[in-house]
């Protein structure tokens, strides 16, 4: 047990580490630290327990906004921090990935900004634009993905064709419902799939209630 007292103009602390022996070298009489953790009143004293800490001249792990990682065990906060800040040090300059017309009319962040301060933000609102900026373009490089997929699906392979002289209609009829236009329209456009030569490839959504899954319309989709 490793056990340090500090203090300032508004009182002194106890902080206590466990199995931490190097600490006895860490810390100089007179020097200015700061410290992060949580505190508690034990007897009438302030105490703190394994809290993270810098020295005056670095800003590492306090006064300011930190990262917190998936970890595994034996793998700690700071260690991932070190290793990330490393690396976007080592990093001088990335290639744009978004068009700039992109960027002004979503009013995004660009790419080596956006990198930097979702990892180490300067303050809240620039870690929302980061991750705006960051979760845009993966769906948008997901969605671009879907689309090469069915252009290609659509360009290889030829579905069944339903003649013209078969038409929903007479299904329509039978219904013990009546269909709404927004129904009504969803219909005739899975009927002109239908009778083209190309896949269909299509999700049907409704609202609870909408009768989406009455058995007889499931049968003519």
């Amino acid at each position: 047990m490793q056990k340090l007292i500090v203090g300032d103009e508004t009182g002194q602390c106890v902080i206590t580490w466990f199995n931490q022996p190097y600490l006895r070298d860490v810390f100089k009489l007179g020097e200015t630290y700061f410290f992060y953790g949580k505190a508690s009143v034990k007897l009438g004293r302030i105490d703190m327990t394994s809290p993270v800490y810098d020295s005056e001249k670095t800003k590492k792990n306090t006064g300011r906004i930190i990262p917190l990682y998936p970890s595994t065990y034996g793998l700690s906060q700071n260690t991932i921090r070190t290793i990330i800040g490393n690396g976007l040090n080592s990093i001088k300059q990335l290639d744009e990935t978004l068009p700039e017309n992109i960027l002004k009319e979503k009013n995004l962040m660009d790419i080596n900004n956006a990198i930097h301060q979702i990892h180490f933000p300067d303050d809240f609102d620039n870690f929302k634009k980061a991750r705006t900026r960051l979760a845009f373009e993966e769906l948008l490089c997901m969605q671009l993905a879907l689309f090469s997929l069915k252009n290609q699906y659509k360009k290889d392979e030829e579905g069944i064709r339903f003649p013209k002289s078969v038409k929903m209609s007479d299904v329509i009829f039978d219904l013990p419902f009546k269909l709404t236009k927004a129904q009504t329209k969803v219909l005739e456009e899975i009927d002109n799939d239908m009778e083209g030569k190309k896949p269909m490839n299509r999700l049907l959504q409704g609202d609870v209630g909408s009768r989406k899954n009455n058995s007889k319309l499931n049968c003519c989709i």
